[in-house]
C-alpha cells in the first residue's frame, strides 16, 4: 500500500513530468512556427551610382524644392522581422523606383532626360525598437519589360545586405514579369505582391503594407 508521503510524491513527479512535456510541445510548435522568410530578388542594375543629397524617406519632396513628384502618392510601411517574428531594430531600410516617366535615377536608365527632377527615386530609413519603416513615395509605374515593382534593400549589422522587391496586386503585368515569376513557390511569391488601396479621408492617396521577414536571426 502506498503512504500518503508517497503518494505525494507520485503525483508531484507525474505534474513535473506532464509540465515538462508541455513544455516540450510547446518548443516544437514555437519551431514549427518559424514565419517563412521573404524571398530574395535581384538588386537589379539600377541602384543610384551615387546618392542624391536628399536622401531622406519622403521621395516626393527634394530638399528646398515647393513642387512635388508627379504620380499618385503612396504611403508605404511594413516591419522588418526576423523568423521568429520579433522586430529587428537598427535595420537600415533603402528603396529605389523608376518615377512616373518609368525612368530610374540612374544615368544608363532608358530616357534618363526626361527623368522627373521632383521625384527623389531613393530613400532610407532606419528602423526603431518597433522595427518599422516608412516612405511617402508614388505608386510604381512599367519600366520597359518589368512590371510596376519598388526595390527594397535591408541592412543589419553583421549580415549581408538583404534585396528584394514589392509589387503591386493586380496588376496585369505580374502574370508575365520574370522576376517575380522566379519565384517558384506560389504562396512565396504572393508574399511580395501587395494591395495598394486608396486612403479613405484621403482617396486620392494610397497605402501599402510590406513586411520583410529576414531569413536569419540578426546578432544581439
Amino acid at each position: 500500500m502506498m503512504s500518503g508521503t508517497d503518494s505525494a510524491t507520485r503525483r508531484r513527479i507525474l505534474r513535473c513530468l506532464a509540465l515538462g512535456t508541455l513544455a516540450a510541445a510547446a518548443s516544437r510548435g514555437a519551431r514549427a512556427a518559424l514565419l517563412a522568410p521573404t524571398p530574395r530578388q535581384t538588386a537589379g542594375p539600377f541602384y543610384p551610382t551615387q546618392l542624391p543629397l536628399d536622401r531622406d524617406n519622403d521621395l516626393i519632396v527634394v530638399g528646398e524644392r515647393g513642387a512635388r513628384a508627379a504620380g499618385q502618392i503612396t504611403h508605404l510601411r511594413g516591419h522588418i522581422l526576423d523568423r521568429r517574428g520579433d522586430p529587428v531594430r537598427n535595420a537600415v531600410v533603402e528603396i529605389w523606383q523608376v518615377d512616373t516617366n518609368g525612368v530610374y535615377l540612374h544615368p544608363g536608365s532608358a530616357h534618363h532626360g526626361r527623368r522627373d527632377k521632383n521625384f527623389q527615386g531613393f530613400g532610407r530609413f532606419e528602423t526603431a525598437s518597433s522595427g518599422e519603416y516608412y516612405f511617402r513615395t508614388i505608386k510604381p509605374v512599367p519600366y520597359p519589360g518589368r512590371t510596376p515593382h519598388i526595390h527594397f534593400a535591408v541592412h543589419v549589422k553583421g549580415a549581408p545586405p538583404f534585396t528584394t522587391q514589392c509589387y503591386v496586386a493586380g496588376e496585369p503585368l505580374n502574370e508575365h514579369d520574370f522576376v517575380l515569376n522566379s519565384i517558384r513557390d506560389p504562396k512565396a511569391r504572393q508574399s511580395v505582391i501587395v494591395p495598394f488601396t486608396p486612403i479613405p479621408d484621403s482617396p486620392s492617396e494610397l497605402a501599402a503594407r510590406f513586411d520583410i521577414v529576414l531569413g536569419f536571426t540578426p546578432a544581439a
